[in-house]
């Protein structure tokens, strides 16, 4: 799979291609659901080209109070290369692009730009200014102009549509299970290692300070978690998402604390696989309080991949 890094980039082998749109936030079920359709469905001899947004809409419309991001840009490309999708047209979401009517998204984009034979969609799907258009004015536009539309009915697990949102909930709600049923794989944080305050040093539980480029987070608190990036097998880990209270933090942050492992890894683009919540941040009294329920937490942690192993 090969990246188109905006509208500007797009090529003549590109032209003529089977395509499916959306933000793809964490590629969950639902979403992989749609891959594998517009594999199925591909117009003979077309390219399969899915389209992304960065920033995804609500982020540019809504800034700080978008919803938590699930899912960054390296992630998506990840894990949508895992499907024989040919490339991944990543446009950027910004003013001049929002304004386009859903006629012009379709005439000045989806026709002129792309020629596209085929689109696939989910039952949900909306586009151009104010959200005005929908699966009608693309059925129309494919008798107008000769491409297929197909639209992909809602995903349920557990009784519960598989979206985005419902993701989200899960993980606001700390219910790791159901949001590992509806991504398909288990919630995963990422980014890289970046220079922090060393305060974990200092009382002997150096920790990994992650870089997250979004507003928000969808979880908070301390869980047991496996780092991945560093060596060829996981590493145990303990991570806390939060604003360190016991030391006066301001901004929510996510720091990783490696279990029996002292290499610097500054720099390092890390990926996290959390597994379980061991509680909620809290501001202890002192550091030797701190200190004690580190020990613990890291402790927990050390039964909870024992048992885990043995399965």
């Amino acid at each position: 799979m090969k990246l188109i890094r905006g509208i500007h980039n797009i090529r003549n082998q590109h032209y003529g291609c089977s395509l499916t749109i959306g933000n793809f936030d964490s590629v969950h079920i639902g979403h992989q659901m749609i891959l594998k359709k517009l594999i199925q469905y591909k117009y003979p001899g077309s390219p399969t080209v899915v389209m992304i947004f960065e920033p995804q809409p609500i982020e540019f419309f809504l800034g700080k109070l978008a919803p938590a991001r699930l899912t960054g840009l390296r992630d998506k490309i990840k894990y949508i290369s895992e499907y024989e999708i040919d490339y991944l047209l990543c446009v950027n979401f910004n003013r001049s692009f929002s304004s386009l009517t859903p006629d012009d998204f379709i005439d000045q984009l989806l026709i002129k730009k792309l020629g596209i034979q085929l689109l696939v969609i989910g039952d949900d799907f909306q586009f151009g200014k104010n959200r005005l258009g929908n699966f009608n004015h693309l059925f129309q536009a494919g008798k107008r102009y000769g491409f297929h539309v197909f639209k992909t009915k809602s995903f349920f697990k557990r009784g519960i549509r598989v979206s985005s949102t419902s993701i989200r909930q899960a993980l606001m709600k700390d219910d790791l299970s159901l949001a590992r049923n509806l991504i398909g794989r288990p919630y995963q944080l990422s980014g890289r290692v970046i220079h922090g305050k060393r305060l974990g040093s200092t009382i002997g539980f150096p920790t990994a300070n992650l870089l997250f480029k979004y507003f928000t987070i969808a979880i908070k608190g301390v869980y047991v978690a496996e780092v991945q990036g560093i060596l060829e097998n996981s590493i145990r880990s303990v991570v806390n998402v939060g604003f360190r209270p016991t030391v006066m933090g301001k901004n929510r942050q996510i720091e990783v604390h490696l279990i029996d492992f002292q290499t610097n890894i500054y720099g390092s683009h890390i990926n996290i696989i959390i597994h379980k919540k061991l509680r909620e941040e809290k501001r202890f009294n002192s550091i030797f309080e701190l200190k004690k329920q580190i020990y613990e937490d890291i402790s927990q942690a050390k039964k909870f991949f024992k048992l885990f192993i043995s399965r």
